[in-house]
């Protein structure tokens, strides 16, 4: 079973500040006999269109602990592409879960996110036998584990988690932008800024956006009800 960061230890983590992430969590685990470690994380639980992505790391013991990572956020998108590379290339094991926007509508973002960390922690292999899991949510799973609050800033598996996610979603939405290019998605990534608000008050909402996310304004401009999406 998981631990919700109800407790002590994990509050304490929630309401402290400028982390940089050590294996100390990591190390903790395995001091009390855990052998396959994974961090967990997503990146787009807040746009209006896309996929959420889901990525869990095993970084392994032969891990370089030199390597600088960092919250996915804190790091130029250059960074984050040479950390994807000396990730995939490096880490024991990884796995990465894109959960579409009809998923995203038809469950709610909450548990969408929830159920891509099962099917990472699932599918990954080695099987992990502890899960530090980003923010305040512990999934379904018998997989023992914590949440971890700010955890993409405390624990290097969950920075290294936040970097495939974040670096995979932006390259779909990248590759997206080509088929819709009225909506720019190359830029905002599909986040609500004022250039993507402008956009879908002129076209409307293409197949990636979220209906459950519609701006309240925006109900009418649906013209893509039947449309489907085909995410990478």
């Amino acid at each position: 079973m998981g631990r919700q960061p109800g407790s002590k230890n994990a509050s304490r983590h929630g309401h402290q500040h400028n982390f940089s992430p050590t294996l100390e969590l990591e190390t903790a685990a395995q001091d009390r006999g855990f052998q396959q470690v994974a961090g967990v994380d997503e990146a787009g639980r807040g746009p209006l269109a896309g996929p959420v992505m889901v990525a869990a790391v095993i970084l392994g013991k032969d891990w370089n602990a030199e390597h600088p990572l960092n919250d996915s956020k804190k790091l130029s998108s250059t960074k984050r592409e040479q950390l994807f590379d000396v990730i995939c290339s490096e880490a024991l094991a990884f796995k990465i879960v894109s959960i579409s926007a009809e998923e995203i509508d038809r469950l709610n973002i909450l548990q969408a996110t929830l159920h891509g960390m099962l099917r990472c922690l699932t599918e990954i292999e080695p099987a992990p036998d502890y899960a530090l899991v980003d923010g305040n949510r512990f999934p379904q799973t018998t997989i023992r584990g914590e949440a971890v609050v700010k955890g993409d800033a405390r624990s290097k598996s969950i920075a290294a988690a936040s970097i495939l996610a974040k670096v995979t979603r932006d390259r779909v939405m990248v590759e997206n932008a080509k088929r819709y290019p009225e909506w720019g998605f190359e830029g905002h990534k599909g986040y609500p800024t004022k250039r993507h608000r402008a956009a879908i008050e002129k076209y409307g909402l293409s197949p990636l956006h979220r209906r459950s996310f519609r701006l309240k304004s925006l109900s009418k401009l649906d013209r893509s009800s039947t449309a489907q999406s085909n995410l990478l």
